[in-house]
C-alpha cells in the first residue's frame, strides 16, 4: 500500500481551475518521506489540488470521513462503502 500524508485545501490555494470548497477539505499526498517531515509543506494532493501538508493526520484515518475529497478517495482506494440497508 501507497504512504499518503493528509494536505489542507487552504482557502488562498487554486485547485484544478475553481477555488478549494471548504465541505471537501482534506486531501491526500503521496508520502515519499515521512508524513511528519512533510508537515507544514505546500504539496500537489493526488487530486492535483495544492494543499498544505498536515504530518500529525493519518490519511487512513481522514479518508473515509465526510469531509475529505472524494477524488483523493477513490485514487486511494479509501472511497466508502454504502452502508447495507436493514431488512425491517
Amino acid at each position: 500500500m501507497e504512504s499518503y500524508a493528509v494536505g489542507f485545501a487552504r482557502p488562498d490555494r487554486w485547485s484544478r481551475g475553481h477555488p478549494a470548497e471548504d465541505g471537501r477539505p482534506w486531501h491526500a499526498v503521496e508520502a515519499h518521506r515521512p508524513p511528519n517531515e512533510l508537515d507544514g509543506e505546500v504539496e500537489l494532493a493526488v487530486c492535483g489540488a495544492i494543499v498544505q501538508v498536515w504530518g500529525s493526520q493519518q490519511w487512513e484515518r481522514v479518508g473515509p470521513g465526510r469531509t475529505a475529497c472524494p477524488d483523493c478517495r477513490r485514487l486511494t482506494g479509501t472511497a466508502l462503502t454504502p452502508p447495507l440497508s436493514r431488512a425491517g
